[in-house]
């Protein structure tokens, strides 16, 4: 089968590789799209300690199921499925009080085994949700970083009446953007430095945008400030703009060497919630039901490439072009393509 391979940071080949066979408890997944994410970039630029090389990136996949192997259930040959890549240990203080993605012995499809930058792929039965069948490739592609930002979204304090300012027009705000609505938010502003997001984003259903917080007419502030960005600028920018026991969400991946200024006095005096939001968390289900219930979120993806334009698929999400990125492993034709015309 074709898959890339990265033999070692800063080396990603398209090339030739066996075909997985699934151990017990596994099914083998035909790969219909698999989305580019930073962490994908992490592991290219050898920046993720616990990537393991040789390696075929990609996490956010789905597909269609081909094999079964010895003790494999919950799904069958031909079922579709989006695949949650997490794998905690099941064993440490955090998997036994409920919380897996804080777990001390993470694996992952797609960061410590192979993943879904390939046509097939090995994964445990366990992760594999089944996807109604009329959701499009597009957006079966698009639980898994539906289900970060539905798990976000939990963890805030959610009151009728709220209004809402995202930092990041990106996929991942624009999905943020997305669930806070359907969760009840009374308004959604979004800030980002690039036009071109902000365009879409006001199109995407967002009430107002802007290039700088400041320009937006709430001199009060907001009840709930979302990070999507990571950037320390934004972070110190928007715990500022946080309205009097509003809450400040912390779901953009910040320089682990950085560090953000704020003023603990405002903190303890306008009881300002600080929130933190790692990854997946019993959101793969949920994130399912939304995209059946009618959220439609294919327009967030821009672009579908092959596997062999891989190389120009990771130049257009470091440029910062497009929205989201797929590859679809079926693809063979030359050029990138929209989800619509993917599969054409």
């Amino acid at each position: 089968m074709r898959a890339v391979m990265v033999t070692e940071p800063g080396a990603a080949v398209p090339t030739e590789v066996p075909d997985p066979r699934p151990g017990p408890g596994e099914v083998v997944v035909r790969v219909d799209a698999c989305g580019l994410c930073g962490t994908d970039m992490h592991i290219l630029d050898g920046e993720l300690p616990s990537a393991r090389y040789p390696l075929v990136p990609g996490h956010e996949l789905a597909g269609e199921v081909v094999e079964c192997g010895p003790g494999a259930t919950g799904v069958a040959v031909g079922t579709r499925v989006a695949v949650d890549p997490n794998m905690p240990c099941g064993a440490c203080h955090y998997c036994r009080i409920g919380r897996g993605n804080l777990c001390d012995d993470y694996t992952a499809v797609g960061v410590t085994r192979d993943g879904g930058f390939a046509e097939l792929v090995a994964v445990p039965a366990r992760c594999c949700h089944p996807l109604p069948e009329a959701l499009s490739p597009a957006a079966a592609g698009l639980v898994e970083p539906l289900a970060c930002a539905v798990h976000a979204v939990g963890r805030l304090p959610r009151r009728p009446g709220e209004h809402y300012l995202i930092y990041g027009a990106g996929t991942m705000g624009l999905m943020m953007s997305a669930v806070v609505r359907h969760a009840g938010a009374a308004s959604v502003s979004m800030v980002d430095p690039n036009e071109e997001r902000l365009a879409f984003a006001k199109g995407f259903g967002a009430d107002a945008v802007a290039t700088g917080a400041g320009m937006l007419d709430r001199p009060q502030g907001f009840e709930v400030v979302i990070d999507a960005t990571g950037v320390v600028a934004a972070i110190e920018d928007g715990l500022g703009r946080v309205r009097k026991g509003g809450t400040f969400l912390q779901f953009g991946v910040a320089d682990p060497a950085q560090a953000a200024r704020l003023s603990p006095f405002r903190v303890y005096n306008a009881e300002i919630d600080i929130i933190g939001s790692m990854a997946v968390h019993h959101g793969f289900q949920p994130a399912i039901d939304l995209l059946a219930a009618g959220l439609d979120l294919d327009p967030l993806v821009s672009d579908v490439f092959g596997l062999d334009q891989f190389d120009e698929a990771v130049a257009a999400f470091r440029a910062g072009t497009g929205r989201k990125i797929h590859i679809d492993p079926a693809r063979r034709t030359a050029g990138p393509a929209t989800a619509a015309e993917a599969r054409s």
